[in-house]
């Protein structure tokens, strides 16, 4: 016996899949289909992608998940989010030092803070419905790097 090499249904050699396309004549393999992609889907890989850097590194890096336009550009963007925030953070801790400056950092930090993490959950939600929510800046530049 064989197994359909679209949704893994045990058919007859050389039979048509009676599950997919209609009945259309299916390839089929001595084992039953892996799940694409590890197990993954696109939109699961992208939102995952957000979870600090370390996942989007890894999904430029493995086979299936780096040949995926849709994954590439969520890792991307994590990535240069989390660049654009540690230097937010950096400019905002040198103007914390800074004499008559400094105290007014004490209400921006929270703020920015909040904005950050508003803009993640975002990213991260957006990713995960499967679209391509493009930071301003950030999307612009991540969209070229995953098309190329």
């Amino acid at each position: 016996m064989a197994f359909c090499a679209t949704c893994g249904t045990q058919i007859a050699d050389g039979a048509t899949c009676p599950k997919c396309a209609g009945g259309a004549v299916q390839g089929v393999s001595a084992s039953p289909a892996a799940p694409a992609a590890a197990g993954l889907t696109d939109n699961v890989a992208g939102a995952l992608a957000y979870v600090t850097i370390i996942p989007a590194i890894v999904f430029l890096v493995l086979e299936p998940f780096n040949k995926k336009r849709f994954v590439r550009f969520h890792a991307f963007q994590c990535i240069f989010f989390a660049i654009a925030w540690t230097v937010l953070w950096i400019i905002l801790a040198f103007i914390g030092h800074i004499p008559f400056l400094g105290w007014a950092t004490v209400l921006v930090w929270p703020l920015v803070s909040l904005a950050g993490f508003v803009i993640w959950l975002i990213l991260v939600l957006k990713a995960y419905q499967g679209q391509m929510f493009k930071l301003p800046v950030i999307g612009d530049i991540a969209e070229q790097q995953a098309g190329a």
